[in-house]
């Protein structure tokens, strides 16, 4: 019974509403107060039926929730016969309730976008080589699909075969349609806009990027806040106390009915709803943006950041280096090389495919005893000879001997902005290479919006040569810029920031970034990093792009500032009807729950702005 009546509620405003229309026109119109005192009694007596269950339910699990305030408050007027304030308070907390929920709706749609988003089918290639459209949930890794002119990308691949245009707005927020052909990578729920593709499924259901920002955004939304979590447990002595302050003024005025108007007036439901708002409105605003912000803790330190640490290469830089200077140290140059592109194919740092990519086809050697020296290269043995590919400093670990020509060619190497790729070979230097990765476009006014933000400090930790970070730093009008930085020392760098007061995110996009994404008060990883760095962060720049920072930053800032307003309203609104019982003479319960269910709108619709927001500069 309990249940019918709540999923009935929208119906029995309604109903309530039109026995009021009618009580009153009976009482003003026709001068019949018998017919108006029934019509009103009715509306008391079934609006207040829902209020009561949701009274009781609470009451059953010990917490003294607003409706429990009202159902007493609303008994107390019936009983004292003001059928007029009882029934007219039971709509208005009814029809705000109907209004609360058709708002809310309205701010939680960013995040049912997503959902509405996902695909449900796919054409999957069968064992007879037909393609038959199967539920997402049937592909596996490695089936062989068909994706369509207008049709939703079932899962994240690699297209085989056919060239489209694909919108990436569920991704990355931009709706600019991006050309894919062989060998692209493409998204589940990207839409192909022209042409047709057959791609294989690299990632499936949930591990998919698509399924991966549903899921972050959902955890996201049922994520509290301190603000969230101190207003719950302030909502939970505060509800109580109103009660027990309306009972204080009835035993001290024996006023039955400025107790019960107090009990009205009291209700913190602006308070309790206004901050959960703003939060799951930015959330949704960042979702649609290409902007993960995993939680409600991540708006609020993010607003507060001072100083923002940044990895150089795939974030500031693309990410891909190309090889721009070189000197070899010996006749034996094919040799050497072909050895060089055998080590470095036995890695995936950028550097090493840069260099297999400048090699280009050599002859392949037999790599053994392969040791990967942290934060400097690798050491091996190719062909019975001894090999070091790395840094200087793992040159001079290794005792090799840089000779006079040597160390003024890596000084130069280094104030061209190259970063230093050396090859030994039993003992000597044989190879010196400088590899250089282009900026991102765009970067630098992206880094100075961030200061007219109110960002004080941007500092730039990198593995790379002191030389080359110099270089980037003065390009892009960096606070501070430090080189030669193995993971710990950037992890101690920030832990040092941190300790002089200074509140620290971290940018990156490497496995080796996430001790520093974890250990910033704000961890921020570029979505086309590792996932390592992705799970580790507070907040993930879908598709890797550098100019969503502005924007999270400028949101959350925005997101904050609405909090604070909200709870100003809902605390001020309250004040203000309390006053007004005991130093006016016009305050009553209906009013009250008027300006009461109006100061909730108002809070929500305050929190719908967020959904709108864009950054201004």
């Amino acid at each position: 019974m309990q249940r019918f009546i709540l999923s009935k509620k929208n119906y029995i405003t309604l109903i309530s509403a039109i026995l009021i229309i009618i009580g009153f026109i009976a009482e003003l119109g026709f001068k019949n107060e018998v017919i108006a005192v029934w019509f009103l009694t009715i509306a008391s007596i079934i609006g207040v039926a829902p209020i009561a269950i949701q009274a009781y339910q609470a009451i059953r699990v010990k917490v003294v929730s607003i409706d429990v305030l009202v159902t007493i408050a609303v008994t107390g007027a019936f009983l004292i016969k003001n059928l007029e304030e009882s029934a007219i308070v039971t709509f208005l907390f009814l029809f705000g309730s109907y209004l609360e929920q058709r708002t809310l709706n309205k701010t939680r749609s960013a995040i049912k976008e997503l959902t509405e988003m996902a695909p449900e089918s796919a054409l999957k290639q069968m064992e007879n080589g037909e393609f038959e459209e199967v539920e997402v949930d049937e592909v596996d890794v490695g089936d062989i699909l068909f994706v369509k002119t207008g049709a939703k990308v079932p899962v994240d691949g690699t297209v085989l075969t056919g060239e489209g245009h694909i919108n990436e707005a569920s991704i990355t927020g931009e709706s600019v349609p991006i050309g894919k052909k062989k060998g692209s990578q493409v998204y589940a729920g990207t839409i192909l806009e022209n042409g047709t593709i057959q791609i294989t499924a690299d990632r499936v259901g949930e591990d998919t990027t698509f399924g991966r920002i549903i899921e972050l955004v959902e955890e996201a939304q049922d994520s509290k806040s301190e603000a969230e979590r101190f207003i719950d447990r302030f909502s939970k002595y505060y509800t109580p106390a109103v009660l027990v302050l309306s009972i204080i003024v009835w035993l001290f005025s024996r006023d039955i009915e400025l107790a019960i108007t107090i009990l009205v007036l009291g209700c913190p439901g602006a308070l309790v709803i206004g901050v959960p708002v703003s939060n799951v409105a930015g959330i949704g605003n960042g979702a649609r943006h290409g902007i993960l912000l995993k939680g409600s803790e991540v708006i609020h330190d993010f607003s507060k950041v001072d100083t923002v640490v940044f990895d150089k290469t795939g974030t500031l830089t693309i990410g891909n280096p190309k090889v721009a200077d070189k000197e070899i140290y010996t006749d034996n140059e094919d040799e050497v090389l072909g050895i060089l592109a055998s080590v470095e194919s036995e890695s995936d740092h950028p550097l090493a495919k840069a260099v297999v990519e400048h090699i280009g086809d050599t002859r392949v050697y037999k790599v053994e005893k392969t040791d990967v020296i942290k934060g400097g290269g690798i050491v091996a043995q190719v062909d019975g000879h001894g090999v070091a590919v790395g840094n200087v400093a793992l040159m001079e670990q290794e005792n090799v001997y840089l000779s006079e020509k040597a160390r003024a060619d890596i000084a130069c190497f280094e104030e061209n902005g190259n970063s230093l790729v050396l090859a030994s070979v039993d003992g000597e230097l044989n190879v010196l290479m400088g590899i250089r990765d282009q900026i991102r476009p765009g970067v630098k006014e992206d880094l100075q919006k961030l200061k007219k933000l109110g960002v004080k400090n941007l500092v730039l930790l990198s593995g790379d040569n002191q030389g080359t970070v110099d270089l980037v730093a003065r390009e892009l009008g960096l606070t501070e810029a430090h080189g030669h930085m193995l993971p710990e020392d950037k992890s101690a760098y920030i832990q040092d920031l941190q300790a002089k007061g200074q509140i620290v995110a971290f940018v990156g996009d490497g496995v080796n970034d996430s001790p520093s994404i974890a250990l910033a008060q704000v961890g921020i990883a570029m979505g086309g990093g590792t996932d390592v760095a992705i799970e580790t962060s507070d907040i993930v720049l879908m598709n890797s792009d550098f100019s969503r920072l502005p924007h999270a930053l400028g949101l959350t800032k925005t997101t904050a500032n609405n909090m604070r307003q909200n709870i100003v309203i809902a605390v001020g609104v309250v004040l203000v009807l309390l006053a007004s019982v005991f130093f006016s003479e016009w305050m009553n319960m209906s009013i009250g729950m008027l300006v009461h269910e109006a100061s909730i709108l108002v809070v929500i619709l305050n929190g719908m702005r967020l959904l709108s927001y864009k950054l201004r500069y």
